[in-house]
């Protein structure tokens, strides 16, 4: 365990403010907001147990061996970021990267064993729907529960009573016990408690998409009027991009423990796609005579590399290349098929025989692909090197072909692109000939 100090600490702003801090304020409208949640080198692990001591006997003997019974696991590294008052603050990251630690610290629920959280005001967390709720008691008791568990008192829950149900749409059913509710009303009141909670900060753990679509709706018409407010500050952790590229104005990205992106939403909503598309290469030790899926002794290098940035813009033209190795003396074709990874199915393909090399050996092919055509979309580009068929040459015989691990990924993300048609409306359109007859 390390040495060095750690705390979380959180101070109400109304506590520490004072007549002085008004003075000259409008001097100061110029300076950037003031800074509400401050994370300065955090780090956590926990104590993973390996060996289960089933007596104390055992346990001595464990002891005088060495072993410790558990191993460290590092979730986060040395964390350090600020929230300015008035941010809507994304936390992008895949599973396991860190995220939801992160945000038990922030909240409280976990200390940092290493590097300090300061959070200025009240913090109102929302991590999981209905944590606190207890379904023998009424909507109305669970408010004042849940409000109490957030740290507000009575007056306060009172005072914030009345916007909660309206938010919720549930007043004619305040006063029935929870567990009589269905779960869109459940949740439906989990939601409104959090974000009608007069905090300072509210934290929201992948909450967004809530309810029915109306509720939807109204949470959207919410958050749209909460980013135009200078005062209200919210830190949302969502695997959702379109939702980080629509409310949040900062980001940060987190991989394996670490920060990776600070700042830049836009950047960080890019490199979050890029690591999904990115197959985890797990390097394994082939034994001599084994191929890796799809190759063989044949074809013993097949793969697709990418030459430009795998996050493009539809007026980019993606650069890629092949590298092969085939040393038999015949002809040989590369065939080339862009998978639509979001829609699914086959966006183009290049056709058995169109592409026919007669260069053997270890050879590397460049290609170039005008991507106008395409709205937004994940792709993955496969190839499989082929023959001619013995039996039959107007067809050919595959010889090897790409798998996940050595094809190539890339993304369009365009804001002139719509998401939901391949085919772009900019390059293709539908038009209407004559009348209506």
């Amino acid at each position: 365990m390390t040495s060095s100090k750690s705390m979380v600490s959180m101070t109400n702003s109304s506590d520490t403010r004072d007549d002085s801090s008004l003075i000259g304020a409008s001097s100061n409208s110029s300076r950037s907001p003031e800074v509400v949640l401050s994370v300065n080198h955090v780090g956590k692990y926990f104590q993973l147990p390996t060996e289960q001591a089933s007596g104390l006997k055992q346990a001595f003997i464990n002891w005088t061996k060495g072993i410790k019974g558990y191993k460290k696991q590092q979730v986060l590294n040395d964390i350090t970021f600020d929230v300015h008052r008035g941010d809507f603050f994304g936390i992008v990251g895949r599973n396991g990267s860190g995220k939801s630690t992160l945000l038990k610290i922030i909240s409280g629920i976990y200390v940092p064993d290493a590097g300090t959280v300061n959070v200025k005001g009240k913090l109102v967390p929302f991590i999981e729907l209905g944590v606190g709720f207890n379904p023998e008691l009424t909507g109305r008791e669970n408010v004042f529960l849940n409000g109490a568990l957030l740290g507000f008192t009575r007056e306060e829950i009172e005072d914030m009573y009345d916007d909660i149900v309206d938010f919720a749409e549930l007043d004619d059913f305040m006063d029935q016990k929870l567990k009589n509710y269905s779960s869109g009303m459940q949740v439906r009141l989990a939601f409104s408690v959090a974000i009608k909670a007069q905090g300072d900060v509210l934290v929201l753990d992948e909450v967004l998409a809530v309810g029915d679509e109306a509720f939807q709706q109204k949470c959207d018409d919410y958050f749209a009027e909460v980013k135009k407010d200078p005062n209200k500050t919210v830190i949302l952790v969502t695997h959702s991009m379109d939702s980080v590229k629509k409310y949040c104005n900062r980001a940060i990205l987190i991989k394996n423990g670490d920060v990776i992106v600070n700042g830049n939403t836009e950047e960080a909503a890019n490199q979050y796609t890029l690591e999904n598309l990115q197959v985890e290469k797990k390097e394994t030790q082939l034994r001599k005579g084994e191929y890796a899926d799809g190759l063989n002794s044949r074809c013993p290098l097949l793969k697709v590399k990418p030459l430009s940035s795998q996050i493009c813009k539809s007026s980019d033209t993606f650069r890629f290349e092949v590298e092969y190795e085939f040393n038999e003396a015949e002809d040989f074709y590369l065939a080339i098929a862009l998978h639509d990874l979001r829609r699914g199915g086959v966006a183009f393909d290049t056709g058995e025989k169109r592409l026919k090399y007669t260069e053997h050996g270890h050879r590397t092919v460049e290609f170039e692909l005008p991507l106008n055509l395409f709205n937004n979309g994940d792709f993955r580009l496969v190839a499989s090197l082929r023959t001619l068929s013995k039996k039959n040459t107007e067809i050919t015989d595959m010889v090897a072909f790409t798998n996940d691990a050595n094809s190539c990924a890339f993304a369009i993300r365009d804001s002139r692109n719509k998401d939901y048609a391949l085919i772009n409306d900019r390059v293709m359109q539908i038009s209407q000939v004559g009348s209506p007859r």
